[in-house]
């Protein structure tokens, strides 16, 4: 099983986005993957609600609900045929939680926007990660995405140029696009979309794919793994 932590303090940047697209992406996989919301703003469960029952499965958790008729442990359970198990936490982390968040988790993704405030949240972030929760560089467990960008601006240029100073893999660059505003609406992932509608946000997540799989210990290059098939 591969515990998938997404993490960023900073409220709005894309969390939940990449939560359930991953969730999306596992479950079309032949996965049943578990998407555990801890945000009590409960975007990832909403959008959970939205799938259909002829759509692949994905077990969800509330995990900012506290349920007086189950114990923690129960409600908290991880199905035994779950693979992966994806973490959408909250805005406002306080980074002495951080240490016990991010233990168990095999892979924490840090999803950034390109603008000055963002910036300087991410700068942090990654600091507290790497001085207060104690994960180190070394175990290659921490990756940067680079949220709705357009690649033909400043911001972004300078974006990249911070990224490059944390000495952190940038493992993907998602585009601004509105595929992702639809997808939430309709409880689907981007995978799940026509692919003809979605070929260049299905290009944009090979890397961070790929990057997960190597976590796993695949020695699949990213080159080799090709978009799973979605409705023509």
């Amino acid at each position: 099983m591969q515990r998938i932590l997404v993490l960023n303090p900073k409220g709005g940047s894309g969390k939940t986005t990449i939560a359930t697209n991953l969730a999306s992406y596992f479950a079309i996989s032949g996965d049943r993957p578990l998407l555990q919301d801890n945000d009590p703003q409960a975007s990832s469960s909403r959008w959970l609600k939205k799938r259909k029952p002829d759509q692949p499965f994905i077990q969800g958790a509330a995990a900012f609900e506290r349920n007086s008729r189950m114990t923690r442990a129960w409600q908290m359970r991880i199905p035994p045929d779950a693979g992966h198990v994806i973490v959408d936490t909250p805005a406002a982390v306080p980074a002495q939680e951080m240490p016990d968040m991010t233990k168990n988790a095999d892979a924490i993704i840090v999803p950034v926007l390109p603008s000055d405030i963002d910036i300087h949240a991410c700068s942090k972030c990654i600091a507290d990660l790497l001085l207060i929760a104690k994960v180190r560089r070394d175990e290659y467990r921490i990756g940067v995405v680079a949220n709705r960008v357009k690649r033909n601006t400043l911001i972004y240029q300078s974006l990249m140029r911070f990224l490059e100073t944390l000495r952190i893999p940038v493992i993907a660059t998602l585009r601004d696009s509105q595929n992702y505003v639809r997808a939430a609406e309709l409880g689907l992932g981007v995978h799940e979309m026509k692919r003809y509608v979605v070929e260049q946000d299905l290009e944009d997540w090979q890397p961070l794919l790929a990057w997960l799989k190597a976590k796993e210990g695949a020695a699949q290059p990213v080159e080799d793994i090709n978009p799973l098939p979605v409705p023509a």
